[in-house]
């Protein structure tokens, strides 16, 4: 289709607009690209923000063939059909896979040999983290990447270049209006501004609204993104401000913000902010995303509103979550310790703690080591009484 996105759609990396954190001429990917040493890649982030135009840039810097799929209607059949083109071939092609968390277990298994191999270069994007869907096998085997939302100098520039191609007139409040309501999406963007120059010539706010009467997606303007509501609400409930809370919250529903977009950040931030201080608020917040991803908007407001004011109302404390990044540093960072003799599968001297009345003294780490620091707030005092009491009972 001749639209203005595709007309505008960059033909190098030169020309790529946004996601600089990814490939600006200094990073990793960029340098890669450069050099034709292309890795699997996995992109994921929002609508509008180049992730098929990066995979198209790539398979042209190399002169690779290009095959687009996507998971939705996929078949192995089509799959195997390009992999057998190019079994006696020096060229690899690269095979971008759309929507690829949805790829099947036998689809991924399909792939798995190919990119073994390196026998061609697999690209898949979403708009959701494909990480938590694919193998552990496809995972180690390519690199991930979130694209991030153009911010309004980058919209500004796209259609900049848009306006160059067109004979119109675009009064400021409509150009305002084109930027902040597309929320970050380029295509989104170029889309209104193509069918709206097709209406008239003289672009007004009244001309874009009659076609988009609200925000797409986020529904917030660029110095508002939803990573800052996100940030906003996330803050507002650690500080345990719960009108803040709702009113961030409200904003992010108010905007067509995915439901699953909050919901994740409610979990995370029940086990990270508030841990053992109350073990029930990552029931709570677990049970809201599984309701509210039955549900829908709009009545799955309510029951946000409910986690989140339970959430601002709870004690706080980042003890588990301080605890697992001290581990997994001290792993980073080479210490790897023997596992104890006695409490390996095959070990013949473990003392079973439930034969001593529930707890035993006897080493479990080749180190004396503390990683937990609780902070003795709400349930973690009930925690550290039980463990006290236990200890000091058998000494």
């Amino acid at each position: 289709m001749n639209n203005l996105a595709n007309i505008l759609r960059p033909q190098t990396l030169k020309d790529f607009v946004g996601q600089t954190h990814i490939i600006g001429s200094n990073k990793a990917l960029y340098k890669l690209i450069e050099k034709k040493e292309i890795p699997h890649l996995f992109f994921y982030g929002k609508p509008g923000t180049g992730k098929t135009t990066l995979a198209k840039i790539i398979a042209k810097s190399i002169d690779s063939d290009y095959y687009y799929f996507n998971a939705t209607t996929i078949k192995v059949e089509d799959l195997r059909k390009v992999f057998k083109q190019y079994e006696n071939s020096l060229i690899k092609p690269t095979v971008f896979i759309d929507e690829v968390h949805r790829l099947s277990k036998n689809q991924q298994e399909v792939l798995l040999p190919i990119m073994e191999n390196y026998d061609a270069i697999i690209i898949g994007a979403s708009t959701e983290n494909p990480f938590f869907t694919l193998t552990n096998a496809i995972r180690s085997r390519a690199f991930a990447y979130e694209f991030k939302a153009l911010n309004r100098s980058e919209l500004a520039h796209l259609l900049d270049k848009a306006l160059s191609q067109l004979a119109i007139t675009l009064e400021k409040s409509a150009e305002d209006f084109l930027i902040d309501s597309s929320s970050g999406d380029a295509r989104a963007m170029l889309n209104l501004l193509d069918f709206s120059s097709k209406v008239t010539s003289n672009i007004t706010l009244e001309t874009l609204q009659q076609l988009r009467e609200n925000a797409i997606a986020d529904g917030v303007s660029s110095s508002d993104s939803h990573y800052d509501l996100a940030s906003a609400m996330i803050k507002s409930l650690r500080g345990s401000d719960v009108d803040a809370a709702l009113y961030y919250v409200a904003r992010l529903v108010a905007g067509g913000e995915r439901v699953e977009f909050i919901t994740r950040r409610l979990v995370i931030f029940a086990s990270e902010d508030i841990g053992n201080a109350n073990p029930n608020a990552l029931n709570l917040a677990v049970s809201t995303m599984q309701a509210c991803s039955t549900i829908g908007y709009p009545e799955c407001r309510i029951i946000l509103a409910q986690c989140v004011v339970y959430l601002a109302s709870s004690p706080k404390s980042n003890s588990a979550y301080e605890g697992i990044n001290k581990a997994l540093q001290d792993i980073k960072n080479g210490r790897i310790l023997e596992i104890p003799n006695h409490i390996k599968d095959s070990a013949h001297n473990y003392k079973y703690p439930h034969a001593y009345g529930g707890w035993v003294e006897q080493q479990y780490l080749k180190e004396d080591i503390t990683y937990y620091e609780s902070q003795n707030i709400g349930f973690e005092k009930t925690l550290n009484d039980w463990l006290d009491k236990i200890k000091k009972k058998e000494k």
